[in-house]
């Protein structure tokens, strides 16, 4: 496990790549990393992941008690208890906005297309969890059933959360969703999207030991 400052440090990094990437825009998204089985540090509410400072940074446990920090933490933090508390294999999450997966769901078309060999080996399906209010326990809710099999879940007119088992792999996967949408919209406008054969999905299944 990290330290605090480890672990502080470490969010501001990435909280940074997120921004620059164009996943967040202004006080969009959250970040959160497990320090102890029970110990939460979390981005602090009404901040821009571009410039979080590392004091800000809230420290809380399971029952999202703060327990240091001078900003109350993210409004979404329940989001993440429930994700820590499901998948104890999970030690990062992420919480971004990337626009043009969030425009899928907007637009009511599925990413989740067998078109891209590689992000059908990397995560199978991407299920979409029902739209709910932001920061309410419906969107706990909506997520909760979801995240037990998936690591990448889009929200309904409400970006994405991806987990890892460090911030790094969690931010991969963001990252992969959004280059997976921007290929697929290319697609579409060029004409249309062909998705692979069915013996073409049975052999990756095969070679991946993927069901």
């Amino acid at each position: 496990m990290k330290t605090d400052w480890e672990a502080r440090r470490e969010i501001v990094a990435f909280g940074a790549k997120v921004y620059r990437k164009g996943l967040v825009a202004a006080m969009d998204g959250n970040i959160s990393l497990r320090i102890f089985e029970d110990r939460i540090m979390i981005t602090p509410s009404g901040s821009c992941l571009g410039s979080l400072n590392i004091e800000d940074l809230a420290y809380v446990d399971m029952s999202g008690q703060l327990l240091a920090g001078r900003i109350k933490p993210s409004s979404e933090l329940p989001m993440h208890i429930e994700i820590f508390r499901k998948r104890p294999d999970v030690s990062a999450i992420i919480h971004a906005h990337p626009p043009l997966s969030t425009a899928f769901t907007v637009a009511g078309k599925s990413i989740s297309q067998p078109v891209l060999p590689e992000v059908f080996v990397m995560f199978g399906q991407i299920p979409v969890a029902p739209y709910a209010p932001p920061s309410t326990p419906e969107s706990v809710q909506a997520i909760s059933g979801l995240i037990e099999k998936n690591d990448v879940i889009l929200l309904d007119h409400h970006g994405a959360v991806t987990v890892g088992k460090s911030l790094d792999e969690a931010f991969l996967k963001m990252e992969k969703l959004e280059h997976t949408a921007s290929t697929l919209l290319a697609a579409e406008q060029l004409g249309q999207i062909t998705p692979l054969s069915a013996a073409e999905i049975e052999k990756l299944k095969q070679l991946y030991g993927k069901t």
